[in-house]
């Protein structure tokens, strides 16, 4: 009895790397149907694409003495539209009063980079990608987020989930 060739065996083992390729692809569809929906459950809509600009500080209004900055950068998603995702900084863990550069984890995005964004949409964009503070989501109201999507089509953890300013709004 012979053993089998390498390229006999190479072919035997073809059908199991396709198999595990469309699983992994399914779950990567299945995880974004999920957010999706989720979204939608938490008043925002979802928008997937990737990084084409790299994230900006802009200057925002004070709200009881604490700068509301931004950061911005743009999104491109599947169908090659160009989206301007405004980030509001308070949200990011690393957020500093009087600093005048994008907070962490913010500043680790890159360009190339997949992002999965939850929030409000706007005329060439999207912004509210940040936590509610606890309140019930609505339209005017989401419980967004901003999530890196790694190569096997997970998402990471939410990059605005800091909840140390909320204070500064009212709640309901």
């Amino acid at each position: 009895m012979s053993l089998p060739s390498v390229e006999q065996r190479r072919c035997s083992l073809m059908p199991a790397r396709v198999f595990a390729g469309l699983v992994l692809a399914l779950f990567a569809f299945s995880a974004h149907a999920s957010d999706a929906r989720e979204c939608r459950a938490a008043g925002g809509k979802l928008l997937i694409g990737e990084v084409v600009s790299p994230p900006k500080f802009k200057h925002g209004m004070y709200k009881k003495g604490v700068e509301l900055s931004h950061t911005h950068l743009t999104l491109r998603d599947k169908a090659g539209e160009k989206y301007d995702v405004a980030i509001d900084n308070v949200f990011a863990s690393g957020y500093r009063p009087n600093s005048k550069a994008v907070p962490a984890p913010l500043d680790t995005i890159e360009v190339g980079d997949k992002l999965e964004v939850c929030g409000i949409p706007f005329d060439g964009g999207i912004h509210w990608v940040h936590n509610n503070c606890g309140d019930t989501p609505t339209k005017s109201d989401p419980n967004g987020w901003i999530k890196v999507v790694r190569a096997d089509g997970s998402t990471g953890p939410n990059l605005e989930e800091s909840q140390t300013y909320c204070r500064l709004w009212p709640h309901r």
